[in-house]
């Protein structure tokens, strides 16, 4: 079985203090910080001996998980095996770099965020660069308030071209046709952001192919829908996994919406899908002269 899995155990606490997140510089007590990391190397074992499976797995903690070094430790060993295609954290790059060169660098992959205001831009630029020397795959982005506009613009000019800037639609703003506009010129891909995605009744594939597991093990379709499809290490999961559609009105998060199958971000982001890097086509020009890989021709965002 190919399945792809969404990780994300009790680990609440982050390094960071973000206006727009709930989980800004929530500390997590030893107890709290002991449970997750047993929580993370239950599933972790559990992924290593799934030896007959092909596993993707994306791991996205409400804190920031790279900080600790059972997270780090599990990237690691992960990437490592045969059975497993992808392994890949979304981080605030707050982390020291060091340690990747212990991993397989062809399985690990990063999804990293830059937050203005919470640590220097020439810091987190420098270690996007040491990603890049070190053969890191990784993509970058922000989340699209107006006071970050600048900062993206700036990591768009200095960032290596073949690496993707993504751009999230902030919670909760709205955005005209010209704002919009001065953020597709960085990320063309943003139209998919811009607005929730009608999803009721319309097939996804998670709860087939795609899985979301807490730290208990509870199996859940997604992180958005909370129906229980079983627990992951008495493998009553498997007998639910079956095509189905979205019980949902919208999705307007990335790691939801680009699995439905009414959308091309399959195909847009083959190869990338867990750490939101396009598939770059060598056979047609890139925008914006090839930044990101995102091709002329590809399905065009919706309106």
């Amino acid at each position: 079985m190919d399945l792809t899995i969404l990780y994300r155990g009790p680990l609440a606490s982050c390094d960071y203090d973000c206006p727009y997140c709930p989980f800004a510089k929530r500390r997590d007590s030893r107890a709290q910080l002991a449970a997750d990391r047993a929580a993370l190397e239950r599933f972790a074992d559990w992924a290593a001996a799934q030896e007959g499976d092909r596993l993707s797995l994306l791991f996205t903690p409400w804190g920031e998980g790279l900080v600790r070094s059972w997270y780090r430790r599990a990237l690691v060993e992960l990437s490592r095996l045969p059975h497993i295609r992808r392994v890949a954290i979304q981080t605030n790059l707050s982390c020291r770099t060091d340690w990747f060169t212990a991993a397989d660098l062809d399985t690990l992959a990063l999804w990293c965020t830059y937050h203005p205001g919470q640590t220097p831009y020439d810091r987190f630029l420098a270690k996007c660069h040491d990603l890049g020397a070190r053969g890191v795959r990784h993509s970058v982005g922000v989340v699209g308030l107006p006071e970050h506009l600048e900062h993206a613009r700036r990591l768009r000019a200095e960032l290596p071209e073949q690496v993707y800037l993504w751009v999230n639609a902030a919670e909760g703003h709205t955005y005209t046709d010209a704002e919009a506009d001065e953020w597709t010129a960085l990320d063309p891909l943003f139209p998919y952001s811009r607005h929730p995605h009608r999803s009721a009744g319309l097939p996804c594939r998670t709860g087939e192919s795609v899985i979301s597991v807490d730290g208990e093990g509870t199996v859940r379709r997604c992180h958005f829908v909370r129906a229980e499809l079983g627990n992951l290490y008495d493998g009553s999961y498997r007998g639910a996994l079956r095509p189905r559609a979205c019980p949902l009105a919208v999705c307007d998060c990335h790691i939801g919406y680009v699995h439905l199958e009414t959308l091309p971000l399959y195909d847009v982001f083959a190869g990338g899908v867990l750490e939101r890097i396009p598939a770059p086509d060598p056979g047609r020009d890139a925008v914006s002269g090839g930044r990101g890989g995102i091709v002329v021709g590809m399905p065009s965002p919706p309106p």
